[in-house]
């Protein structure tokens, strides 16, 4: 299983950004995929998963400013990040595993892209 995150950048607080996370290797019964963040000195944080049927679960930390949609033709994510605040810099994870709700950090793990937000 490979995960590709990309899409991250710089971008000002209260702006938009969509990332993007492409699977290679992402079997049917591979039901979640999803987005966690770390910044520097925190854990890693979940963000937002989704399953091929499209149910979701976002983080209440997030909840009214991010979204997750998902593409299972071609076994990608994006993450729609609204009213981004100089808090949700880190850089962002995408994340593949079997169970729903997504446990933990298991699974499979993209490289990671970094978003700051700052302006």
């Amino acid at each position: 299983v490979q995960l590709q995150a990309s899409g991250g950048g710089l971008v000002q607080p209260g702006g938009s950004l969509r990332l993007t996370c492409r699977g290679s290797g992402v079997s049917s019964s591979m039901r979640t995929m999803g987005w966690y963040r770390q910044a520097p000195g925190n854990e890693r944080e979940f963000l937002a998963a989704i399953t091929r049927g499209k149910t979701t679960r976002i983080s209440d930390s997030v909840k009214g400013r991010f979204t997750i949609s998902r593409d299972n033709t071609r076994n990608i994510i994006y993450p729609q990040m609204d009213s981004l605040k100089p808090d949700d810099t880190a850089v962002y994870f995408c994340n593949a595993q079997y169970d729903w709700p997504p446990i933990g950090l298991q699974g499979f793990w993209g490289q990671g892209t970094l978003v700051t937000v700052s302006s």
